[in-house]
């Protein structure tokens, strides 16, 4: 067997080789776990808006502001924009089977994801609840 005598710089080289793909590893779970918080959070603001529309037969202004202030302060955006957009919920009138519709849709941008060429996806949720 041969042994090298001078083997100072081999960690430095395997921290090197697997460094990067430890650290997209790290980021890409950041993004994630975000982007799904963020699904849950407009999923839950939708059920709110429909669930307030039924029960207590609120206008579908006053359905937005709920959906509005559920989002409030709980979206996570890395880049900054912690809010809906002005468009970004939509709410139906009771239809012939007394449904309501609430569909909440949310940009998120990615922070890390330029680095694989994501920038942002758009997250969307609906209820339709029924008015008995």
């Amino acid at each position: 067997m041969i042994y090298l005598q001078n083997n100072k710089g081999v960690a430095a080289v395997e921290l090197a080789l697997c460094l990067p793909i430890l650290i997209l590893l790290v980021c890409g779970s950041i993004e994630f776990g975000l982007l799904f918080y963020n699904r849950q959070v407009i999923t839950n603001a939708s059920r709110e808006g429909a669930r307030a529309g039924i029960v207590a037969e609120t206008g579908t202004a006053d359905i937005i502001q709920i959906v509005r202030n559920y989002c409030n302060g709980k979206l996570i955006n890395l880049n900054g924009a912690n809010g809906l957009q002005a468009d970004a919920v939509t709410v139906s009138a009771p239809d012939g089977d007394n449904d309501r519709t609430v569909t909440v849709t949310y940009v998120y941008d990615f922070l890390f994801g330029g680095i694989l060429d994501f920038t942002d996806i758009t997250l969307s949720a609906q209820t339709i609840m029924r008015m008995e």
